[in-house]
């Protein structure tokens, strides 16, 4: 009656199961995988954000399909911006080059549309969020693993993206910083991606870059890192949003800037432009309110970096203490990821740490981690709550 596509596997996995049970029971839990912003403590601009959902504009209809040019201009202004592009402003970026849509997963399953035909693959990171095989499902295309490897830092496997690619490949997605190792692309590999997409492509074009950088202003050491919507030397597609960027996960409102040769970028803005107005344009007062919800980011970046890094010193305090435990490098974004003995699967060592010390963390293997031994924590947690839950967890694990 359904389609392959949905068969998924509905039951809940053990870890939400006891969850819900310890909740149930009225247990309090010490939750280290908050990733909802709204409900981290943050001070927000209650009067400037519903004041900018007021436009009176907002009761015309304009159905633009790239979306209407004031948010446009607001997005690219953003990426006008030296400090959101490592240092170096990207020139002559237009309004044009955006696409605004209501989620980057709607980004992605317009991108996924537009590159792929059923069956044809991408190449996407691990570790990275476990959300592009939902998407790819939907979309009937196939995904090639490639590794992210640890060596004093995360890097890019090169080795392992030559071996992944197919014929049938049409892109490689990119997390800049990926989530949840928190490593950035770095210069040398940007280079190194621009010239695999260049000659692993069919015909005269070569691989799409699909890029995430819904995390890209959050670099821990105040350093803004360059934005690919800068990258020209190859077919770019460039996807953040108002979610991460200022901390407003229930406005959807998400873009894709289009970046690249013009030969290239001109017909793909054609077609996702139909895609779009297919799928029609998103609503009108969200679009009004873009400028004034970007204008956000400046306190609430402020307020989630000063938490970021408060936690992620009251880590490294607390590991300092012992021995069983580290974490790995980590450059951006909101998550620490903690390598911890090998004493039993990610998942069970999980569920453990839930029913016996009320803490929840997130198992490696939820992000794909290629073996166990890794727990991945928030560091958006509330400080006191952090504090707390880190000390727990390595009580459990110090034998």
């Amino acid at each position: 009656m359904f389609s392959e596509r949905t068969s998924w596997q509905l039951t809940r996995n053990r870890l939400t199961e006891t969850l819900e049970s310890l909740r149930a029971s009225g247990t309090k839990i010490l939750d280290l995988t908050v990733s909802n912003p709204t409900r981290a403590g943050l001070q927000y601009d209650e009067a400037a954000i519903l004041g900018s959902l007021s436009s009176p504009s907002a009761i015309d209809y304009d159905p633009q399909p790239r979306g209407l040019r004031q948010a446009r201009e607001a997005v690219a202004d953003y990426y006008r911006a030296e400090y959101a592009c490592g240092g170096q402003a990207v020139h002559g970026f237009d309004a044009e080059q955006i696409v605004l849509t209501t989620s980057t997963s709607e980004g992605y399953s317009f991108l996924f549309r537009l590159l792929c035909n059923p069956g044809d693959e991408l190449l996407v990171p691990e570790p990275s969020y476990p959300l592009f095989e939902f998407l790819a499902d939907l979309e009937d295309v196939k995904l090639a693993p490639y590794p992210l490897i640890y060596d004093h830092g995360w890097q890019m496997d090169f080795h392992s993206l030559d071996e992944a690619v197919t014929p049938r490949t049409r892109g490689v997605v990119v997390v800049h910083p990926n989530n949840p190792t928190g490593s950035y692309v770095k210069a040398q590999e940007l280079s190194l991606l621009n010239a695999f997409c260049r000659e692993h492509g069919s015909g005269n074009a070569g691989l799409a870059l699909i890029v995430d950088e819904v995390f890209l202003d959050y670099a821990h050491d105040g350093h803004p890192r360059r934005s690919f919507a800068a990258n020209q030397d190859v077919l770019t597609f460039t996807l953040s949003g108002l979610s991460k960027i200022s901390a407003l996960p229930q406005m959807k409102v998400a873009w894709t800037a289009v970046s690249g040769p013009a030969a290239e970028t001109a017909p793909a803005l054609a077609r996702l432009e139909v895609i779009a107005d297919t799928y029609l344009a998103m609503n009108a007062p969200l679009q009004w309110a873009t400028p004034v919800l970007l204008e956000q980011r400046k306190s609430l970046q402020a307020q989630l970096l000063a938490r970021v890094r408060g936690n992620l010193a009251e880590l490294d305090g607390q590991l300092a203490g012992q021995k069983s435990c580290g974490r790995l490098e980590v450059e951006g974004g909101w998550y620490a990821v903690l390598r911890v003995p090998v004493m039993k699967s990610d998942e069970d060592l999980a569920i453990d740490l839930l029913r016996q010390k009320s803490v929840l963390v997130h198992p490696g293997h939820f992000y794909n981690f290629p073996r166990d031994g890794y727990l991945v924590l928030s560091l958006i947690t509330p400080a006191a709550e952090f504090s707390e839950g880190v000390g727990r967890v390595l009580e459990s694990l110090i034998c």
